[in-house]
C-alpha cells in the first residue's frame, strides 16, 4: 500500500482477519489520520512504517500495541509527543521522529518504552526539554537530538541512560552545557556537538574520562583559550578529537586549537595566546616598524635612480636596499676592481642622489 499519493483515508475495517500481519508498510501515501482501533486485530504486528505522511500527531491507534518493536513516523507534521502517545509500547526498540514539527515533549512521554534502545528526534523544532524526558531508557544505544534549537544541556536529561553509546547534540544553538550533563553516560563511545554556539568546554564536564571514542567538535566559536588547555592536551594524547578552528583571540584566529602555543608565566599560570602573541606577529608601541625612515629613504633613492636613468641592474634595488645601503653597494664595487674614476663618479653622483632625496623629504 506504500507510496500511493490517492490513499488518503482507510476504514476502521480495513485490515481485519490479518491476525498474523508483522509488517505492515504505509509509507509516502497521503494519510492526513488513521482510525484509532484500526490495528487492534492485528496481534502480531511488530513494524509499522508511516512515514512521509501527513500526520499532525503520533496516531492514536498505536496504543496498546505491545508486540510492535519498530515505528516509523519520520517526516510527517507532528507537533507534540504527548504523555500518552506511547502508551503501552512495552516492546518498542525503534522509534524514528525526525523531520517534523515538534516543538515539546511532554513529562513522562517515554516511560512505557523502556526497551527502546533507538530514538530519533533529530531535525524538529525542540528548544527545550523537561528534566526526565529520557528517565527510565536504561536501554537506549542511540540518542539523535540534532538539528533543533536546544541553546542549553541540562545535567538531568542523560542521567538513566547508563547504556546510551551514540549522542547527536550537533547543529543546535548550544551555547552551555551544565557540569554532570554526561557523567552517567559510562557506555558512551561517540559524543557529537559540532555546529553549535559553543566557545568554551570546561574540563569538568567530562569527569571522569572513562569514555568516548569519538568526539565531534568543529564549526563551533571557539575562544581558543587557557580554558582549552586541557582540551588540547587530550587532542595530543588520545587522538579523539580533530579539527577545532579558533575564532578568537585574534592573535589565533582561523588556527585549529592543536597548533595553539600555551606557556606558562613564571608563577606557573598558563598565558593565552594574546599575550604571548606566539602565532603572528605585530611590533610593539617601542618597536620601529618595517616602514622606517630608513625605507623612505632608500625608497627615495631608488626613485631618483630611475629618473637619472641608469642600467636596469642599478635600478631595480629597492629590494636590495631593504637589506644593505648603497654605500655597501658603493663598497663592494670598489673592492671588486672598479678604477678611481668610477669611485669619484659614483661618490659624485651619491652625493647629487642624496642632496636630491633631502629636499623631496623637506618638501613632505
Amino acid at each position: 500500500m506504500a507510496h500511493n499519493e490517492y490513499i488518503r483515508y482507510l476504514h476502521t475495517r480495513t485490515f481485519t482477519a490479518l491476525k498474523r500481519l508483522v509488517r505492515l508498510d504505509l509509507a509516502d501515501c497521503n494519510l492526513f489520520n488513521i482510525p484509532d482501533r484500526i490495528f487492534i486485530e492485528l496481534p502480531a504486528l511488530q513494524e509499522l512504517l508511516c512515514f512521509q505522511n501527513n500526520f499532525r500527531r503520533i496516531p492514536g491507534a498505536i496504543r496498546g500495541m505491545e508486540n510492535l518493536t519498530h515505528v516509523y513516523l519520520e517526516r510527517n507534521k507532528i507537533e507534540a509527543v504527548a504523555y500518552n502517545s506511547l502508551q503501552g509500547l512495552t516492546r518498542l526498540k525503534y522509534l524514528n521522529l525526525q523531520d517534523n514539527r515538534i516543538n515539546v515533549i511532554h513529562d513522562q512521554a517515554f516511560q512505557d518504552c523502556q526497551k527502546m534502545e533507538y530514538l530519533y528526534l533529530n531535525d524538529n523544532l525542540l528548544n527545550d526539554l523537561p528534566e526526565n524526558s529520557f528517565d527510565g531508557l536504561r536501554h537506549l544505544k542511540m540518542l539523535n537530538l540534532g538539528g533543533n534549537f536546544l541553546r542549553n544541556v541540562s545535567n538531568t536529561w542523560f542521567r538513566d541512560l547508563v547504556e546510551l553509546e551514540v549522542l547527536y547534540l550537533d547543529r543546535n544553538r548550544v551555547n552551555y552545557i551544565e557540569e554532570g550533563a554526561f557523567e552517567n553516560l559510562t557506555s558512551l563511545v561517540s559524543l557529537h556537538l559540532n555546529s553549535n554556539n559553543l566557545t568554551t568546554l570546561p574540563f569538568s564536564i567530562f569527569q571522569p574520562v572513562y569514555f568516548l571514542g569519538r568526539l565531534y567538535l568543529f564549526r563551533n566559536p571557539w575562544e581558543c583559550d587557557c580554558r582549552l588547555e586541557w582540551l588540547k592536551e587530550w587532542m595530543e594524547n588520545y587522538r579523539l578529537v580533530r579539527d577545532i578552528p579558533c575564532v578568537s583571540p585574534s592573535s589565533v584566529a582561523g588556527i585549529d586549537l592543536a597548533d595553539v602555543l600555551f606557556d606558562r608565566s613564571p608563577e606557573g599560570y598558563c598565558l593565552d595566546p594574546v599575550e604571548l602573541n606566539v602565532t603572528s606577529y605585530s611590533p610593539t608601541p617601542t618597536e620601529e616598524p618595517h616602514s622606517t625612515t630608513e625605507s623612505k629613504f632608500s625608497s627615495l633613492i631608488s626613485k631618483l635612480l630611475l629618473q637619472e636613468g641608469l642600467p636596469e641592474e642599478v635600478a631595480n634595488t629597492t629590494e636590495a636596499l631593504t637589506n644593505t645601503t648603497l654605500l655597501d653597494r658603493l663598497g663592494d664595487e670598489v673592492s671588486s676592481g672598479v678604477g678611481e674614476y668610477a669611485i669619484s663618479c659614483s661618490f659624485h653622483l651619491l652625493a647629487l642622489i642624496t642632496a636630491q632625496a633631502a629636499m623631496v623629504l623637506q618638501s613632505k
